[in-house]
């Protein structure tokens, strides 16, 4: 996108909110900033309806920081609780039915490529533990099967936490919710393995309590899908309206389930996505 497109048009600067104008002076298109640069640029949310403590809020707060071209990025979410979110995120973004996002993702992919074959459009998608890995599955492992290259990103709160805190196939076994009195019968899905196995280049696993790593896995998600193939990243996302805790207590939450090996951080790189990282951090660009 050319970033004039932002740009106030003459005769209009003073009566566009302010929010507007400090995104056109002071945001972060075509300028290359990231996490580290966080508090020096306006973000690209800012005021949300989420939940306080939300853990899915910080994460999304944290991707778009980390978008390596966010003015040439289309978000692709589905329901759930990023849903409520996206009319406050200055990217374009497309709202799916639920489950669909992977396979609108993938037609929307094909389609930027045919109507700009000489730039790069990154296709990102953003959805909850219940659309990826549930009621959409079967169109998020068909677009790894087929070799899509965009990047598939699951809020993992571990549960249906936007209507009324059901458990998903996300959710620990055991977890007891608002709708699951019992405790969950089965494991938690291993995602990211399958994502491995079904052809992706990279797969990734965070929680916010590590801004940076969460920051570079999706610099690295995004690049690899441009050049290689699809990819992905699940990002533990506590939820302490559904989990009873403190909002307060969100990345205590996070950086407890590390400790104790529930929720580990971990990556896997397909041999010719490791071959394409290190040539581009050898080159230092």
């Amino acid at each position: 996108m050319n970033t004039s497109i932002v740009k106030i048009s003459p005769g209009f600067e003073e009566i566009m909110p302010k929010d507007y104008q400090d995104l056109v002076k002071n945001g972060p298109y075509g300028k290359g900033l990231g996490i580290d640069d966080l508090g020096t640029f306006k973000e690209l949310i800012e005021e949300h309806p989420l939940c306080a403590g939300c853990g899915l809020a910080l994460s999304q707060r944290l991707i778009l920081a980390s978008l390596p071209a966010p003015e040439d990025t289309v978000i692709v979410g589905t329901t759930g609780c990023s849903s409520l979110s996206f009319a406050q995120v200055a990217i374009q973004n497309i709202h799916s039915i639920f489950g669909n996002q992977n396979a609108v993702a993938t037609g929307l992919k094909r389609a930027l490529k045919i109507r700009f074959p000489e730039k790069t459009k990154d296709v990102v998608v953003m959805s909850g533990d219940g659309g990826t890995a549930d009621i959409g599955l079967g169109m998020v492992m068909h677009s790894w099967f087929r070799g899509e290259k965009f990047t598939t990103i699951m809020f993992d709160n571990e549960a249906y936490a936007n209507t009324g805190g059901q458990e998903s196939g996300m959710s620990q076994k055991g977890a007891v919710l608002n709708m699951a009195p019992l405790g969950k019968k089965f494991p938690k899905l291993s995602l990211p393995e399958i994502a491995r196995d079904a052809g992706c280049a990279y797969a990734a696993v965070v929680t916010p309590a590590k801004p940076k790593r969460l920051g570079k896995m999706v610099e690295y998600a995004v690049l690899i899908a441009r050049r290689i193939g699809p990819t992905y990243i699940q990002i533990y996302c506590p939820c302490p309206t559904n989990y009873k805790f403190k909002s307060s207590e969100t990345l205590k939450i996070a950086k407890e389930k590390e400790k104790d090996g529930s929720y580990p951080t971990r990556e896997y790189f397909s041999p010719e996505a490791d071959e394409f990282i290190k040539k581009l951090e050898g080159s230092g660009k």
